[in-house]
């Protein structure tokens, strides 16, 4: 990207004959500016390049200039929309580069982590410990969290652009991809993301009441991480689950489900199944489970032997399933849980009763995988042949979507903001332009995929452009509010939030009363009830 300088045109010396203009008046019309291209004999280059040098030198000491009076008489404020991994190591970050910004978290719930305390499995206690890294953070004197404050609701976002030179979009994905299918909106059919927050104790589904009680099978749609968590939540023992965090409306329905059968379902065969090997690796080791795979939808072509080469963790997610298929018994024991790797079949509508709206069935069309010249990937094609899978419930694990709000560049088709490196863009186009001071990070820039480390990684580029942007001017060094003009705005709209204090007078509760039933926290899960504890006021004492 281009620099400039808001006096005189920043010229950039090229090894060749060229140089490039970039037009100070474009420099917020376009990403690249405007570039102009004109020839120069040598003599005239070496002047040239000389008085460009100078320029070069004069324009980094007025943006450090800026940038030291932005820091010190003028802090950078900064507002991270999101306080899971993608925000929180956001903020990390931008502590250690910018030793004078102060850094906002918001969050539309009153409870700070997002996905790490709704989204992780109650029974992977080790994958919640990044959460103390993360309180060290919100701890940090120049960082605040600031709960139950909704984006579009709460304060827009062009309201924070005003208060804050810089705001970064970290807020996830919090709807579901649709498969678009006859029946999908039929009873007992729910998305995994819904079934996972109901067992995790999210607010929003704690009255979800999936009925686990009128049904032997349920049928889950997808092969990924998020499939294998809610297929071995409904498969494991409940002695085992008793003594995590899951929410005890859960835990509830779990000791009393008839549940004895999980098919997962994947429209390819086993070489592209999305799981990784220590996901599968934890689903097959269940004790007492009966694993059944076709040997048949093992068999690899030419094109899968390619995938494998080329893909070390999709060859371990191979051998661990080719010798599940051979070493289970041939037949399950009466009463005992099942475990089905379907492959080769896509959803083609939801089935139902005469006498009841609730799922049934589901209609399989199978495939076959077609590879793609061009990208040389395989894809699912349908062969016009169908079969009937009865059910009683059906959890759809198809991938998660962010969803946009008003005032943000939103790509549509991809499910994301469209962005380089972090900088949000106006649109997709070619002719783009930068939306100054605005950035994303997490599954909002790169879509939803990854585990919560991919998240640093991602965190790193969004904090580095930031950086690049503020050295280079392209940043307002304007005074702004920040977080005391937040708090205003949200005091004379009378909305109710929650500082960091309040989330520890939850997370104390909880601790307190999951200690009560030998469990690590027992989960508030009401919206009424967070709020209430958050805000109750500590004891006095003489």
């Amino acid at each position: 990207m281009g620099m400039y300088q808001d006096h005189f045109p920043f010229f950039i010396p090229k090894n060749d004959d060229t140089e490039i203009v970039v037009s100070p008046g474009n420099k917020e019309k376009k990403i690249k500016g405007k570039i102009q291209k004109k020839k120069k004999d040598p003599e005239q280059m070496i002047k040239s390049k000389m008085t460009n040098l100078a320029i070069f030198q004069a324009s980094k000491w007025l943006f450090s200039r800026t940038l030291s009076s932005l820091s010190s008489s003028h802090p950078l404020h900064v507002c991270i929309v999101g306080s899971g991994p993608a925000g929180f190591y956001t903020a990390e970050k931008m502590l250690k580069a910018h030793k004078g910004a102060e850094v906002d978290v918001i969050d539309r719930l009153p409870t700070p982590f997002g996905l790490v305390r709704s989204g992780v499995a109650p029974d992977h206690p080790e994958t919640k410990i990044v959460t103390n890294q993360f309180s060290r953070v919100a701890l940090n004197e120049r960082c605040s969290f600031i709960g139950n404050v909704s984006l579009g609701t709460s304060v827009s976002l062009s309201e924070l652009r005003e208060i804050y030179h810089v705001v970064v979009l970290a807020y996830g994905a919090e709807s579901d991809r649709g498969l678009g299918v006859p029946g999908e909106d039929l009873a007992g059919i729910y998305s995994a993301r819904e079934f996972v927050w109901w067992y995790n104790g999210h607010p929003d589904c704690n009255k979800l009441a999936p009925d686990l009680k009128s049904t032997d099978t349920v049928v889950v749609l997808g092969q990924g991480n998020v499939a294998l968590d809610v297929a071995r939540i409904l498969l494991r023992s409940t002695s085992k689950l008793a003594t995590t965090d899951i929410a005890n409306h859960a835990l509830l329905a779990l000791e009393e489900s008839t549940i004895r059968r999980v098919f997962l379902v994947g429209r390819r065969g086993p070489v592209q199944a999305a799981c990784t090997a220590k996901e599968l690796r934890e689903i097959l080791g269940i004790k007492d489970i009966y694993i059944h795979i076709e040997e048949a939808d093992l068999i690899k072509s030419s094109a899968d032997e390619v995938e494998l080469k080329n893909s070390r963790s999709q060859k371990r997610v191979y051998e661990l399933l080719s010798k599940a298929a051979t070493s289970q018994q041939s037949n399950p024991i009466p009463g005992q849980r099942e475990l089905h790797f379907v492959f080769f079949k896509k959803p083609e509508r939801f089935l139902h009763s005469d006498f009841s709206s609730n799922v049934s069935g589901v209609r399989f069309e199978k495939t076959y995988l077609k590879e793609n010249c061009l990208s040389g990937k395989q894809s699912a094609v349908g062969t016009g042949q169908f079969e009937d899978l009865n059910c009683g419930m059906v959890l759809k694990s198809i991938g998660y979507k962010s969803v946009p709000v008003n005032g943000l560049p939103f790509d549509h088709q991809k499910g994301g903001v469209p962005n380089i490196q972090g900088r949000v863009l106006s649109d997709k186009s070619e002719h783009a332009i930068l939306e100054k001071g605005l950035y994303v990070t997490g599954w909002l820039k790169r879509g939803p995929t990854g585990i919560i480390g991919t998240n640093l990684f991602c965190a790193e580029e969004t904090v580095a452009s930031i950086s690049e942007d503020l050295e280079q001017g392209m940043l307002t060094s304007t005074l702004k509010p920040g977080r005391d003009g937040l708090l205003q705005l949200l005091r004379d709209k009378g909305i109710r939030y929650i500082p960091f204090s309040g989330w520890k007078k939850i997370d104390l509760h909880e601790r307190s009363d999951g200690s009560l039933r030998n469990k690590p926290r027992e989960k508030i899960t009401s919206w009424d009830e967070l709020l209430n504890v958050a805000s109750e006021q500590e004891p006095f004492v003489c």
